[in-house]
């Protein structure tokens, strides 16, 4: 059975803003690398781009999976998934905030 379309809408409107969210941090992890050297210290600044551009690539690479997952969940009228990398993506991004606020701070 064919869902009704303003929840396949929602379902894509979804799935276009894990890709936004991917591309803001991944614009994030290469603005964390180009960071110049005298302001942060230098390993740090390369543990937070990676993390961002890790993270990125997390959103980028299941963003699919999930919109189809949920699609499918639709059409057979079944009850949706858990967000399941909700908190890695929570938590992951509250970490690199917090680390780069630490670092600014420090930098004054």
């Amino acid at each position: 059975m064919e869902p009704d379309p303003r929840f396949t809408l929602a379902n894509e409107r979804t799935f276009l803003t894990w890709l936004s969210t991917a591309l803001a941090l991944s614009a994030g992890g290469v603005a964390m690398a180009a960071v110049p050297d005298d302001m942060f210290v230098p390993w740090i600044r390369t543990a937070l781009a990676i993390m961002l551009v890790t993270l990125s690539a997390l959103a980028a690479g299941l963003a699919y999976p999930r919109w189809r997952n949920i699609q499918r969940a639709l059409r057979e009228q079944a009850p949706l998934p858990p967000p399941a990398l909700a908190a890695v993506f929570g938590y992951g991004v509250a970490a690199v905030a917090v680390i780069a606020l630490v670092l600014i701070v420090l930098s004054i």
